[in-house]
C-alpha cells in the first residue's frame, strides 16, 4: 500500500511537472498544488422542498429521477399561472431542469441569479466576515451581476461550489445547427466570461465560434452553448490526471443533450467541442450519446466530436467510444499539453493521444493557433474547422498535413 501511494505521487508530479514546464508562466505552478474539488452530483438548492410540494394538486417530477422527455411532458401541462408561480418559488430547480421550456429556464435563472447577487452583496457589506471573506463576496456579486445583463440566455446556474454555468448564444429553439462548448480546468462562475484574455473563458470560446459560424453561413440559424455544467479541476494537482470528476461530469452532459432533444428543432443535430479535460468528459459520455442526443430524423445517427489541447479521452482508440461519434483532432505544436505523458497507469493519465496516428481521429488542422488556449483565435485553422464542422460543411475543414507532404 505505502509503495502504490508513492508511485502515485511520482505520477501525479510527473503530470503536472511536465505542464509546469512547458508553461513557464507561474500561474501553473500555482495550480500544481491546488486541493482536490467537491464535485457536484446532486439536484440544485430547493430540490426536497419541490418534491415535497403537493399544493399542485399532484406530485411534482423528482430532478434526480426524472428523464428530461418526463420533464417535458409536465411542463407543458401547466398553466401559465402554474409556470409563473413554479419560477418564483423554486428558481434553481426550473432553470436546472433539462427538458424544461428554453424561455422558462431563462427567465428561472434570471430570478436565481438575481437573489444569488442579492446575497453576495450582503456578505460584502457584514461587518461580522474578515476582509478575505467580504472580498469574496464581491467578486461573487460582481461575476454575477455581468449574467444579468439584458441579452444574456442563461440556460442553467448553481451557485454551489466554485459555480456552475451554462449559457446560449443565438435562438436555441429554432437553430438548424447547434453546437455545445465543453471546456476543460479551471471553468466556473468566476472563470466563465473574462473580460482579459477572453479566449481562455468558455463564454469567451462560445462567442467566438458564433461569430465565426456566422461568418462562414450567414443565412444559417446557428446556436452555440458554453456548458460548465460539471465541476472542473482546479490547476494541474490530482483532480487533472484522474477522471472522477469526468466520471461525474458525463452524466450531466449525456443529461444536457437529452434536454436538447426536448427542447430543439429535430433537425438540429449537436456538435461537441470539447477542450482540455472536457475532452476526458466527452469520451467518458461517447458511448451514450446516441441514445441521449439522437433525434428521430437524424438520420446519420453520429454526434461530430471536436477534441482539442486534450490530455486524452480516457481510451486508447475510438473504437472504444462506440459508434454514435465522430471524433475530429487536433493539437498545436506549442500547446503544452502534448508534454503531458499520454498513458494510463492505476488510474492516473487518460490514455492515448487522441491526435496519433493509430487512434481513429479525423485530425484537423490548426494552424496559426498558439497555445493551450488559443484555439478560438480568429483567422485560425482551428477555429475556421470548428465552426464548418458544427455546420455540416464537411468540405470546408481543413485537415491536418501528412508528415512528408
Amino acid at each position: 500500500m505505502r509503495n502504490r501511494r508513492r508511485w502515485k505521487r511520482v505520477l501525479i508530479g510527473a503530470f503536472a511537472g511536465f505542464a509546469v514546464l512547458a508553461d513557464a508562466g507561474a500561474s501553473a505552478a500555482a495550480a500544481a498544488a491546488s486541493t482536490e474539488q467537491l464535485a457536484i452530483s446532486t439536484p440544485p438548492a430547493g430540490s426536497a422542498a419541490w418534491v415535497q410540494d403537493h399544493s399542485f394538486g399532484r406530485g411534482l417530477p423528482d430532478p434526480a429521477t426524472t428523464t428530461p422527455a418526463a420533464a417535458a411532458e409536465f411542463f407543458a401541462s401547466l398553466a401559465p399561472t402554474e409556470l409563473d408561480r413554479l419560477i418564483r418559488q423554486y428558481p434553481l430547480v426550473v432553470g436546472n431542469f433539462d427538458g424544461a421550456p428554453l424561455d422558462l429556464r431563462y427567465r428561472a435563472n434570471r430570478i436565481a441569479l438575481t437573489e444569488e447577487r442579492d446575497a453576495a452583496r450582503a456578505r460584502a457589506n457584514d461587518p461580522k466576515l474578515d476582509s478575505d471573506a467580504r472580498a469574496l463576496a464581491v467578486s461573487r456579486a460582481n461575476d454575477v451581476e455581468h449574467l444579468l445583463s439584458r441579452d444574456r440566455q442563461v440556460l442553467a446556474f448553481d451557485p454551489r461550489g466554485r459555480g456552475l454555468v451554462t449559457e446560449v448564444w443565438g435562438d436555441l429553439a429554432d437553430a438548424e445547427r447547434v453546437s455545445v462548448l465543453v471546456p476543460g480546468s479551471d471553468a466556473d462562475l468566476g472563470h466563465f466570461d473574462q473580460a482579459a484574455d477572453p479566449l481562455r473563458s468558455p463564454a469567451g470560446m462560445a462567442r467566438a465560434l458564433y461569430a465565426e459560424e456566422h461568418k462562414q453561413a450567414p443565412k444559417t440559424r446557428t446556436a452555440v452553448i458554453a456548458w460548465t455544467g460539471y465541476v472542473t479541476p482546479s490547476g494541474l494537482g490530482p483532480d487533472a490526471v484522474t477522471s472522477r470528476l469526468a466520471d461525474i461530469g458525463a452524466p450531466r452532459l449525456q443529461r444536457l443533450l437529452a434536454g436538447l432533444k426536448e427542447t430543439t428543432r429535430p433537425d438540429a443535430p449537436p456538435s461537441l467541442l470539447c477542450h482540455s479535460y472536457g475532452s476526458v468528459v466527452c469520451g467518458d459520455a461517447a458511448p451514450e450519446i446516441p441514445r441521449a442526443a439522437a433525434s428521430p430524423s437524424d438520420t446519420s445517427g453520429v454526434t461530430d466530436m471536436m477534441v482539442f489541447g486534450s490530455p486524452g479521452m480516457g481510451v486508447q482508440s475510438t473504437s472504444e467510444l462506440g459508434t454514435g461519434v465522430k471524433v475530429w483532432a487536433t493539437r498545436n505544436p506549442s500547446d503544452w499539453i502534448g508534454n503531458v505523458p499520454y498513458l494510463e497507469v492505476g488510474g492516473l493519465g487518460h490514455g492515448a493521444d487522441p491526435t496519433s496516428s493509430g487512434f481513429g481521429a479525423e485530425e484537423i488542422s490548426s494552424a496559426r493557433a498558439a497555445g493551450h488556449n488559443g484555439y478560438f483565435t480568429e483567422g485560425t485553422d482551428s477555429l475556421h474547422n470548428f465552426a464548418a464542422i458544427s455546420l455540416g460543411h464537411y468540405q470546408d475543414v481543413v485537415l491536418r498535413p501528412q508528415s512528408g507532404s
